[in-house]
Protein backbone atom coordinates (compact mmCIF):
# COMPACT_ATOMS: atom_id res chain seq x y z
CA UNK A 1 0.00 0.00 0.00
CA UNK A 2 1.24 3.18 -0.90
CA UNK A 3 0.23 7.07 0.67
CA UNK A 4 -1.08 9.28 -1.97
CA UNK A 5 -3.20 12.24 -2.86
CA UNK A 6 -6.92 12.02 -2.17
CA UNK A 7 -7.62 15.76 -2.89
CA UNK A 8 -6.36 19.33 -2.54
CA UNK A 9 -7.27 22.75 -1.37
CA UNK A 10 -4.69 24.64 -3.15
CA UNK A 11 -3.81 28.31 -2.27
CA UNK A 12 -7.11 28.78 0.07
CA UNK A 13 -6.03 31.66 2.21
CA UNK A 14 -6.27 31.18 6.28
CA UNK A 15 -9.44 33.55 6.96
CA UNK A 16 -9.03 32.59 11.07
CA UNK A 17 -6.60 31.72 13.24
CA UNK A 18 -7.76 30.79 16.70
CA UNK A 19 -5.71 30.14 19.64
CA UNK A 20 -8.12 29.48 21.97
CA UNK A 21 -9.58 26.40 20.11
CA UNK A 22 -9.73 23.03 20.83
CA UNK A 23 -7.40 22.23 17.61
CA UNK A 24 -8.46 21.27 14.36
CA UNK A 25 -8.77 23.44 10.94
CA UNK A 26 -12.33 24.37 10.19
CA UNK A 27 -13.58 24.50 6.73
CA UNK A 28 -16.15 25.69 4.62
CA UNK A 29 -18.38 22.23 3.86
CA UNK A 30 -18.70 23.03 0.31
CA UNK A 31 -14.98 23.18 -0.37
CA UNK A 32 -14.95 20.00 1.76
CA UNK A 33 -17.28 18.35 -0.63
CA UNK A 34 -16.02 19.33 -3.66
CA UNK A 35 -12.16 17.78 -3.13
CA UNK A 36 -13.27 14.81 -1.69
CA UNK A 37 -12.22 15.86 2.02
CA UNK A 38 -14.01 14.61 4.89
CA UNK A 39 -15.25 15.67 8.37
CA UNK A 40 -12.43 14.55 11.10
CA UNK A 41 -10.20 13.52 8.33
CA UNK A 42 -6.62 14.30 9.04
CA UNK A 43 -5.04 16.77 6.71
CA UNK A 44 -1.90 17.87 6.02
CA UNK A 45 -1.13 21.68 5.42
CA UNK A 46 1.56 23.27 4.00
CA UNK A 47 1.99 27.25 4.42
CA UNK A 48 2.96 28.70 1.63
CA UNK A 49 4.04 32.03 3.41
CA UNK A 50 6.11 30.36 6.39
CA UNK A 51 7.29 27.05 4.88
CA UNK A 52 5.33 25.84 7.97
CA UNK A 53 4.20 22.19 7.85
CA UNK A 54 1.76 20.56 9.93
CA UNK A 55 -1.38 17.89 10.53
CA UNK A 56 -4.65 18.23 11.53
CA UNK A 57 -8.33 16.97 11.51
CA UNK A 58 -10.72 18.52 9.68
CA UNK A 59 -13.85 19.97 11.39
CA UNK A 60 -16.85 21.71 9.34
CA UNK A 61 -17.79 25.13 9.67
CA UNK A 62 -20.65 27.30 8.00
CA UNK A 63 -21.75 26.28 4.54
CA UNK A 64 -21.08 28.79 1.99
CA UNK A 65 -19.00 31.13 4.76
CA UNK A 66 -15.32 30.16 2.58
CA UNK A 67 -14.01 30.07 5.86
CA UNK A 68 -10.26 28.30 6.71
CA UNK A 69 -10.15 28.77 10.05
CA UNK A 70 -6.85 26.83 12.31
CA UNK A 71 -7.50 26.19 15.83
CA UNK A 72 -5.79 25.48 18.74
CA UNK A 73 -2.31 24.64 18.44
CA UNK A 74 -2.31 24.56 14.71
CA UNK A 75 -3.08 28.36 15.22
CA UNK A 76 0.61 29.12 15.59
CA UNK A 77 1.49 28.03 12.63
CA UNK A 78 -0.73 30.48 10.39
CA UNK A 79 -2.60 33.85 10.02
CA UNK A 80 -4.84 35.24 8.51
CA UNK A 81 -4.08 36.03 4.90
CA UNK A 82 -1.62 33.43 4.64
CA UNK A 83 -2.33 31.16 1.77
CA UNK A 84 -2.17 27.09 2.33
CA UNK A 85 -2.01 24.05 0.63
CA UNK A 86 -4.49 21.19 2.54
CA UNK A 87 -4.32 17.40 1.23
CA UNK A 88 -5.94 14.63 1.74
CA UNK A 89 -4.39 10.95 1.28
CA UNK A 90 -5.46 7.78 0.66
CA UNK A 91 -3.51 4.31 1.31
CA UNK A 92 -3.94 2.40 -2.39
CA UNK A 93 -2.43 -0.22 -3.65
CA UNK A 94 0.02 0.34 -6.46
CA UNK A 95 -1.98 -1.64 -9.12
CA UNK A 96 -4.67 0.81 -8.20
CA UNK A 97 -2.99 3.86 -9.18
CA UNK A 98 -4.68 4.75 -12.12
CA UNK A 99 -8.12 4.44 -10.43
CA UNK A 100 -7.21 7.93 -8.74
CA UNK A 101 -8.42 10.79 -10.12
CA UNK A 102 -7.62 13.36 -7.20
CA UNK A 103 -9.65 16.74 -7.17
CA UNK A 104 -7.47 20.07 -6.73
CA UNK A 105 -9.08 23.35 -5.79
CA UNK A 106 -7.31 26.64 -6.80
CA UNK A 107 -8.59 29.86 -5.22
CA UNK A 108 -8.69 33.51 -5.33
CA UNK A 109 -8.02 36.06 -2.43
CA UNK A 110 -11.87 35.64 -1.28
CA UNK A 111 -11.29 32.06 -1.37
CA UNK A 112 -13.71 31.40 -4.36
CA UNK A 113 -12.98 28.68 -6.54
CA UNK A 114 -10.92 29.52 -9.17
CA UNK A 115 -9.97 26.26 -10.32
CA UNK A 116 -10.96 23.13 -10.53
CA UNK A 117 -8.44 20.21 -11.61
CA UNK A 118 -7.87 16.54 -11.31
CA UNK A 119 -4.69 14.50 -11.61
CA UNK A 120 -4.26 11.35 -13.57
CA UNK A 121 -1.47 8.99 -13.27
CA UNK A 122 -1.46 6.34 -17.08
CA UNK A 123 0.61 3.82 -18.22
CA UNK A 124 1.78 3.88 -21.32
CA UNK A 125 2.57 1.46 -23.89
CA UNK A 126 5.81 1.02 -22.38
CA UNK A 127 4.70 0.19 -19.06
CA UNK A 128 5.87 3.90 -17.91
CA UNK A 129 4.20 5.84 -15.49
CA UNK A 130 2.24 8.96 -17.07
CA UNK A 131 1.23 12.02 -14.90
CA UNK A 132 -0.95 14.38 -16.55
CA UNK A 133 -3.28 17.95 -14.81
CA UNK A 134 -6.69 18.14 -16.49
CA UNK A 135 -9.21 21.08 -15.83
CA UNK A 136 -12.82 20.48 -15.36
CA UNK A 137 -13.48 20.44 -18.77
CA UNK A 138 -10.83 18.02 -19.02
CA UNK A 139 -8.32 19.28 -20.94
CA UNK A 140 -4.87 18.74 -19.95
CA UNK A 141 -2.84 21.53 -18.89
CA UNK A 142 0.53 20.12 -18.79
CA UNK A 143 2.57 18.55 -20.67
CA UNK A 144 2.67 14.20 -19.55
CA UNK A 145 5.74 13.67 -17.04
CA UNK A 146 7.56 10.05 -17.57
CA UNK A 147 8.24 8.51 -14.81
CA UNK A 148 9.97 5.00 -14.80
CA UNK A 149 8.82 1.89 -12.53
CA UNK A 150 5.38 0.70 -13.54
Amino acid sequence: MRKLVAGKLHGIYVTEANLNYHGSITLDPDHCEEAGILPMEFVEIWNKNSGARISTYVILGERGSRCCVLNGAAARTCQPGDQIIICNSVYLDESRITSLKPKVLTFDENNHIRDRMSYSVNIDPEGRYTFEIFDETHTSLSVPLMVSGA
